[in-house]
């Protein structure tokens, strides 16, 4: 009972952030901070899809820039992206959530039901074969690269 208050109150500051900051929102997606380094033909590669074998790489993106007399400089995007953090420190009694997993949370919150459900069973699912592959090896270790590599395209597929 305590964990649906807390959704629903999740979703309702959700959806006021979302139409307050609907009108100045960009066409383009939020970028990837998973960013994959892939192997191929003897190349490293990194990419933000997922490739066989591929080792997760977690990026930040810059926030601003700040000249040299210590003055910082930032756009509007990352006044939003402070004010939502703000506002997910704010709920956290309510919503048990720190800002990631808040952004996640309402990011998701426009994708199905269904959607939104085996998006939380890959969360669960794709740190689980990670950690089988860290322990492979041999012909195991290609059978659970192939099963991973099927979860972060579906994670991907999904929107997650």
């Amino acid at each position: 009972m305590h964990l649906q208050v807390m959704y629903r109150a999740a979703a309702v500051l959700t959806a006021l952030t979302v139409l307050t900051f609907a009108p100045q929102a960009q066409s383009l997606p939020p970028p990837a901070k998973t960013v994959f380094k892939c192997e191929e033909n003897g190349k490293v590669i990194y990419s933000d899809s997922p490739c066989l074998g591929a080792k997760t790489v977690d990026v930040e993106p810059p926030r601003g820039v700040s000249r040299l007399s210590g003055q910082e400089r930032v756009g509007s995007a990352v006044q939003q992206e402070r004010l939502r953090e703000h506002i997910a420190d704010a709920m956290r009694p309510l919503t048990g959530m720190n800002p990631k997993q808040y952004e996640t949370f309402g990011r998701r919150q426009k994708l199905p039901a269904d959607t939104q459900r085996e998006c939380q069973r890959l969360d669960g699912r794709i740190p689980l074969v990670e950690a089988e592959e860290r322990q492979a090896s041999g012909e195991a270790l290609v059978d659970i690269q192939l099963r991973l590599l099927g979860l972060r395209k579906r994670f991907r597929e999904l929107a997650c």
